[in-house]
């Protein structure tokens, strides 16, 4: 209800303007632009075409460029950035979040990064480095170093007058954290202990030494899990040395968990996850064209395994009509094996101890359905063409090709991450190959034994 509700209000604020940009009326757009927040200026950037966000972009105010760079989609910003003087991209970005910079400047190309870096000045061009320095999808690349730090020998009193001073926070802080003179990480104090303790109270009295800190090198997907494990609304980040270096807020965890579901959403399709809806033709022709291209290898090699079996199908056209039916339910049943066990490993439930029984259920549930649907199939076919050997022919490749796709299902994920290869992106066609290569194999090869 929630998006339909934000779809309708983007819509109704996309005519208001398109209205006004039709009629000229430049100076009531960009007054409309300044009102808006950011997010719904992003919502409405992605929502245009291109020619459209280009006019729309020039009536943004430079001083929000920033905060709205940060709310696009990695597509619809590259291709925002591409368009920028370097120096005009530098200033924008002067004020963002160490996260938000370091996936910003990520994604673009190595040309166009050189000259953004060169036009930075040395504080934020050393920030921008650091950032970049861990790899991607680690807690280093999303952490923020914006960490006020307290010495466990300070008072309260004076951290609270230091507040005070300072006039505000890091967003979302919800606990400080404490660190010795060589800045390892000794402890934490949350904010409202700090708030009520007396204010004589040394911060070694008051702070908790037991804290879980989360390694700078660890992969976003574990962090995520960690959060939602233990409903943190931050945690201390750490480099080897268990020296403090940033924190994660909950905001961080929620972009990591949106995008992964958008990436395996995406992904089965064969499509990038960050891709604009309004992206030039041959651009989205080229990124498609890969796996329909690897699509047409599959189908080629499952119209091969068919060619082998030419004499049969010629002599027997029923073969031709029935041939679909085995390879199709193999297909959907590897395919729900293969969506609960990547789902399996995204939560952190597959792991090697389990792998093995995980496969097993799978397998035993394969024969099982099978069994079931041979049976089912098995009847209809008796009855329909008035022939039990072709029944029985059809039922036993459907158990064969039931089985095949349970194993092949509960297997790829996990071949496949050891080989380091995205189970969302590839794993559905791979195993479309092999449901349709033995389905197609087992009912023909069976039919060529019994009825030719």
């Amino acid at each position: 209800m929630a998006e339909a509700l934000e779809s309708k209000f983007a819509q109704s604020q996309l005519r208001t303007l398109n209205a006004a940009l039709a009629n000229g009326r430049f100076v009531s757009v960009r007054k409309m632009l300044h009102e808006f927040p950011p997010s719904d200026v992003a919502l409405i950037l992605e929502s245009s075409p291109t020619k459209t966000r280009d006019e729309l972009w020039e009536l943004i105010d430079g001083d929000s460029h920033g905060d709205v760079l940060e709310e696009l989609s990695e597509d619809v910003r590259n291709g925002i950035i591409s368009k920028m003087i370097p120096r005009n991209v530098a200033d924008a970005l002067e004020e963002m979040d160490t996260d938000d910079l370091a996936e910003t400047l990520s994604s673009l190309p190595d040309e166009v990064l050189h000259d953004i870096l060169q036009s930075m000045d040395t504080q934020d061009r050393h920030r921008a480095e650091q950032a970049l320095s861990y790899g991607e999808e680690t807690a280093g690349f999303i952490m923020n170093t914006d960490t006020i730090a307290l010495r466990p020998d300070v008072s309260v009193d004076v951290v609270l007058r230091y507040i005070r001073v300072k006039g505000n926070l890091p967003e979302n802080t919800d606990t400080f954290y404490v660190v010795n003179r060589t800045d390892n990480l000794v402890g934490s104090v949350p904010v409202a202990r700090l708030l009520t303790a007396t204010p004589e109270d040394k911060i070694i009295e008051i702070m908790d030494e037991e804290i879980q800190a989360i390694p700078v090198n660890m992969p976003d997907d574990e962090v995520a899990s960690l959060f939602e494990r233990y409903n943190w609304l931050s945690a201390p980040v750490v480099d080897d040395n268990y020296r403090l270096v940033g924190r994660i807020t909950i905001d961080d965890v929620v972009d990591i968990i949106r995008e992964d579901a958008e990436h395996s959403m995406m992904s089965m399709a064969g499509l990038d996850d960050e891709e604009d809806t309004f992206a030039p033709v041959w651009k989205s022709t080229q990124r498609r064209s890969v796996w329909l291209g690897v699509n047409l290898v599959t189908a080629l090699l499952a119209a091969m395994v068919s060619d082998l079996f030419e004499a049969t199908l010629s002599q027997l056209a029923v073969l031709a009509i029935l041939n679909t039916i085995v390879p199709s339910m193999g297909g959907v049943a590897g395919n729900q094996t293969l969506t609960l066990v990547i789902r399996g490993m995204a939560l952190g439930h597959v792991n090697p101890s389990s792998s093995r029984w995980l496969i097993s259920k799978e397998i035993a549930i394969g024969f099982l359905n099978g069994l079931i649907w041979a049976v089912l199939i098995a009847t209809v076919i008796a009855l329909w063409k008035q022939n039990i050997t072709l029944g029985f022919i059809i039922a036993f490749a459907m158990m064969i090709n039931m089985v095949a796709a349970a194993l092949a299902g509960a297997t790829l994920p996990i071949i496949m991450k050891k080989l380091k290869i995205d189970p969302a992106l590839a794993g559905s066609v791979i195993l479309t190959t092999i449901t349709d290569v033995v389905g197609i194999f087992a009912f023909l090869g069976t039919a060529t034994l019994f009825l030719v």
